[in-house]
Parts: structure tokens; C-alpha cells; sequence
């Protein structure tokens, strides 16, 4: 795949399509690693713990897991 660089005001920027994005796990709220060894540019997604949703999910499925009857009961 090639791309051109677009103007975006005083700097430039890469469009990186929908199906990249989704394989790498990608959103608009990815913190990003950007890094060169000197002849090409470096883009990885940080963990997702780093940014918070890793972490979100963990304290979610453990709250649903310790409460799930009582889930259930507020249920019916």
C-alpha cells in the first residue's frame, strides 16, 4: 500500500484506512508510539492498559463476575 502525506495546517499527516486500523485495534483515543531508526517511521499502538480501556474492561468483568446474582435478581 502507498500513501501520500496530506497538509494538515503547518504539519503533515498520514490517513490510515478503516481495515488497518481495525486490526491493529486501533481508535481515535490510541495513544501512539512514534519512533525512527533513521530511514523509516515507527508507529506503534501503546498497551491498552497504558491508555486506560485494558483497565476499564479488567474492573468491569470483575465487578460483573463478584455481582452477577445480584445482576440477575435486578434483572427480573
Amino acid at each position: 500500500m502507498t500513501k501520500r502525506l496530506q497538509a494538515i495546517g503547518n504539519s503533515a499527516g498520514i490517513i490510515i484506512d478503516r481495515p488497518i486500523l481495525d486490526l491493529l485495534g486501533i481508535t481515535q483515543e490510541t495513544d501512539l508510539d512514534l519512533k525512527t531508526d533513521g530511514k523509516r517511521l515507527i508507529i506503534t499502538p501503546l498497551a491498552s492498559e497504558r491508555s486506560g480501556h485494558g483497565r476499564l474492561a479488567k474492573v468491569q468483568a470483575r465487578a460483573l463476575r463478584r455481582h452477577a446474582e445480584t445482576f440477575r435478581k435486578l434483572a427480573k
